[in-house]
């Protein structure tokens, strides 16, 4: 079973052999599913863990509450039903049961089953399978399939599978793709250097720049543009459509009208890489003016109106059809403007002219005033490329808010976090309270989790499920990239991005932040640009689940 044989190491290089070996052998339909569920797609979910939770109680006997306490010991809700269901000690002969045979089979139809034929068919799994087998069948029923495989790994094991490169590789996986027979025909076949019409590429991502960023060498080998606080997208003209295209593979044509709408004046084969902003006369506004625009499932002529939206293209990756990633920037840059009008739904990032690095650092003051995150620096000389390569492109980020902030409460992680308390809840003085502001689940090391995870351990207050309020004697600096007032949290403030800075063992409890702190905080952040608006945080809503708005 290829699941076990990733299970049973941590090196990547062996995880690849493995996955490169099933590749060559799977039959296409195979292929194409296995690849569906290593990348990270899901499928329409059938069951809900709480109706596995409910059945597993019924089927063992045992306590609801003793089945959820064993969760979060373990970490994953697959793996426990596994543990304490499966009562087989047998697995489907892979011969007469493949994997697009059993999904397709058993798997997609129960999400059209009413509640007793979906039970009936788990238990039987329960009753027949071994754990390992128990394992992968609720992995593929809850959508939650991490096996310690990352989307690259699988899509650069397949190419060597295929005899393809991981480039030509990543691009066939990009975009809507049904796991048929037929695609995973269309995997294997002789590339022809032809994209489906709606297909966008694989985004290039930038590094984050740690150094000083005279370390890179001559300022004039460098593209520099601002880096935007939007959605990095692409934007596709083939075959007479316009397709949007978000970094987490969502097609938001639809959301963007009024730039599908300027796309269509573009030449036929063209595709742009970008970021999709808000933008009021010359301001972009922040980036939860531009959630108000994918929170709406109808966009009232009046939102159109005061949340215009705009694409600020900065590269050209298609032109004429043609594949223009291997055309150096200088190159692409220069086809870009000679595309661009001057103003409208669509228009080229701007590029910054400081002709030293001592000037390009006084022109990065002034990133929170226009509502930008830093500066990106991309070498003139560089191609366009996949993932997160460094030495060609970086962003240079404005240093982060902070604040410093009490641990309160503290909470068991997942997959390989299960055993540890990771996920954090940090809160500041509201007069004599404390009260709770940021979650975070990023930067310490690995000594300090396990060092906050003992003290956790000991000095629990009392427990809420699996979250452990613990004793307030701990302060933490944590970052943030933007804070505004919020009706939805208790604090009344909602800060973006949160991450801790370090552990701040020589500070005093009561020399935390107060609320009061923050309030100033916000006003000072309005001040520095009052032409930005700034609305109540909104939640995204479940039609963007998975869509990735993170830096890129």
């Amino acid at each position: 079973m290829l699941y076990e044989a990733l299970d049973a190491t941590n090196s990547t290089k062996e995880k690849g052999e493995a996955l490169a070996r099933y590749f060559r052998d799977a039959s296409s339909a195979d292929l194409a599913w296995a690849v569906f569920v290593l990348t990270g797609r899901r499928l329409r979910r059938p069951l809900s863990g709480y109706d596995l939770r409910d059945w597993a109680s019924a089927f063992t006997g045992l306590p609801g509450w003793l089945i959820e306490e064993s969760y979060h010991v373990v970490g994953d809700l697959g793996e426990t039903l596994a543990l304490l269901c499966s009562r087989g000690g047998d697995r489907p002969d892979p011969g007469a049961d493949s994997l697009a045979s059993f999904i397709e089979r058993e798997v997609v139809p129960l999400a059209s089953l009413p509640a007793e034929g979906q039970r009936a068919i788990v238990e039987r799994w329960w009753r027949e399978f071994d754990e390992a087998t128990c394992f992968v069948a609720h992995k593929l029923v809850t959508g939650e399939f991490r096996v310690g495989v990352s989307a690259t790994l699988a899509t650069r094991a397949l190419g060597e599978a295929i005899g393809q490169s991981p480039q030509v590789m990543a691009h066939r996986l990009m975009g809507t793709w049904e796991p048929t027979e037929t695609f995973g025909e269309q995997l294997r076949a002789a590339d022809e250097g032809r994209a489906e019409r709606s297909r966008p590429y694989p985004f290039y991502l930038a590094s984050q720049l740690d150094s000083a960023p005279a370390s890179l060498g001559d300022r004039e080998a460098w593209q520099v543009e601002w880096k935007w606080d939007g959605i990095r997208a692409q934007v596709i003209v083939r075959g007479g459509n316009v397709y949007a295209w978000s970094r987490g593979e969502e097609l938001v044509t639809e959301r963007f009208p009024e730039v599908t709408a300027a796309a269509r004046a573009l030449p036929d084969g063209t595709v742009l890489d970008g970021e999709l902003v808000v933008l009021v006369g010359d301001v972009v506004q922040p980036f939860s003016v531009l959630q108000t625009r994918i929170g709406r499932k109808t966009l009232s002529p009046q939102l159109l109106r005061t949340a215009p939206a705009v694409f600020l293209a900065f590269d050209l990756i298609e032109v004429g059809g043609e594949d223009a990633r291997e055309m150096p920037l200088d190159e692409r840059r220069a086809r870009l403007e000679a595309l661009m009008p001057g103003g409208g739904a669509i228009r080229a990032s701007e590029v910054i002219q400081a002709p030293t690095w001592e000037a390009l650092a006084e022109v990065r003051e002034e990133s929170r005033a226009r509502g930008v995150e830093g500066l990106m620096l991309k070498r003139r000389t560089s191609t366009y490329r996949s993932g997160r390569p460094r030495g060609d492109w970086w962003k240079w980020k404005v240093d982060p808010y902070t604040m410093d902030a009490v641990l309160v409460y503290a909470q068991a992680g997942h997959g390989k976090r299960a055993a540890l308390h990771t996920d954090y809840t940090f809160a500041v003085w509201d007069g004599e309270a404390l009260v709770p502001v940021a979650k975070a689940y990023s930067g310490l090391d690995n000594d300090e989790i396990a060092r906050l995870d003992a003290w956790v351990r000991t000095h629990t207050r009392e427990r809420f499920g699996p979250v452990r309020e613990v004793e307030p004697v701990h302060v933490f600096e944590l970052g943030f990239e933007a804070i505004q007032r919020s009706t939805r949290h208790k604090a009344g403030i909602a800060v973006r991005f949160p991450r801790i800075l370090r552990w701040r063992t020589d500070k005093l409890v009561r020399e935390a932040n107060t609320i009061d702190d923050l309030r100033r905080l916000i006003t000072a952040a309005a001040r520095e640009n009052p032409a930005r608006k700034a609305p109540e945080v909104l939640p995204l809503p479940s039609l963007f689940d998975g869509m990735d708005f993170v830096d890129g």
